[in-house]
């Protein structure tokens, strides 16, 4: 696998055809696009963790298309504007039939405010992210986007993190009405004119997914945390409304913050905490699982959602080259049958889950 330290002054940038490998595929719903299996999630370029020097995200993007893959989805959020600016960056130098693009609307950046604290982002932009899910602010928001990201065309566009934990239970009612009223209106007019292929939602919890799924004409939805190895509560009502109305499922959050991907080990985060005793005794059951057949947990992890038909691409961020690789390989591994079956009949999957080899 190639690694890329600048863009612009490395003879192996762009990575020729040749050197471009090919991962599995997908549509994506109804939208009429196809997105690779493994898809790329850009919040780690924002800062989130640590601060990334410019020339490590790039290489990392380019390690991503280098391996093949073609969705790429990222958001203002994610390091108030810093991720779009890198990955438009490295986007712009490739043919634009090469990738698609994901991008959120519900917060458009103020640069005249100062962040404050509280913004989750270890570095990023030092511009206010403004919450605003009308049809002015979802405009605004996508126009700024574009002119971040450099490019004249979003493929795919959400309206981002309208659920109870972003916003709290007393205030979810008026968010998703104004979400409706206002950010709808305006996906579906961009989507009418042709200036997006797609519409959709991103959101941490299943319950929003499917009310808006009711609510309006959506092509695809990014679900993250809550159809993984620990938590197939979407079975229950989401998955399968997705399945009949033909929506693309991108999923995130896979590892359930880390856990899935680390083991039980001290101080292994579960949906962003501590992992608690019964979630750390149900890792180990499930790893005891995955040992005996002799795969790696993450391999299962990240292998466990396209059971599901609806599921288009599972979305795994990285922030150095080596960790897309790692994901690549991950993704590429095989699962017996027989895992899955293993899994089932000690209690640690649901007997509904739909499971393919």
């Amino acid at each position: 696998m190639n690694v890329y330290t600048s863009t612009s002054n490395n003879s192996n940038w762009p990575p020729d055809a040749s050197s471009v490998a090919v991962l599995p595929s997908r549509p994506l719903g109804r939208s009429g696009l196809t997105v690779s299996m493994l898809g790329f999630g850009c919040a780690p370029l924002g800062d989130l963790y640590a601060r990334i020097d410019e020339q490590q995200a790039r290489a990392t993007i380019a390690t991503a298309l280098a391996a093949g893959i073609n969705l790429f989805d990222v958001a203002p959020l994610y390091g108030h504007g810093l991720a779009e600016h890198r990955l438009g960056a490295v986007l712009r130098e490739q043919p634009r039939e090469r990738f698609v693009l994901s991008t959120k609307v519900g917060r458009w950046m103020n640069p005249r405010a100062s962040r404050g604290d509280g913004s989750g982002y270890v570095g990023g932009l030092p511009h206010q992210a403004i919450v605003d899910y009308s049809y002015d602010g979802t405009m605004r928001a996508y126009e700024q986007s574009l002119l971040r990201l450099g490019l004249d065309r979003i493929d795919v566009l959400m309206i981002h993190d309208v659920d109870v934990r972003t916003h709290g239970a007393d205030a979810i009612d008026s968010r998703f009405a104004e979400a409706m009223d206002g950010a709808y209106r305006a996906l579906t007019r961009l989507r009418d004119a042709g200036e997006i292929r797609a519409i959709g939602v991103g959101v941490n919890e299943a319950e929003m997914c499917a009310r808006f799924a009711r609510a309006g004409d959506f092509d695809c939805m990014l679900l993250a945390g809550r159809y993984t190895l620990l938590d197939q509560r979407a079975l229950d009502d989401f998955l399968p409304l997705a399945e009949k109305k033909g929506l693309g499922l991108m999923l995130g959050g896979v590892f359930n913050s880390g856990i899935l991907a680390t083991g039980p080990m001290p101080g292994a985060k579960f949906d962003y905490k501590d992992a608690p005793e019964p979630i750390l005794e149900r890792v180990r059951a499930i790893e005891a699982v995955c040992a005996r057949h002799c795969v790696p947990l993450a391999v299962v992890a990240v292998r466990f959602p396209f059971g599901h038909p609806a599921v288009a691409s599972v979305v795994l961020g990285a922030v150095a080259p080596d960790e897309v690789t790692r994901n690549v390989t991950s993704f590429n591994a095989s699962v017996p049958a027989q895992l899955w079956r293993d899994l089932v009949a000690s209690g640690l999957l649901r007997e509904d889950t739909p499971l393919r080899p």
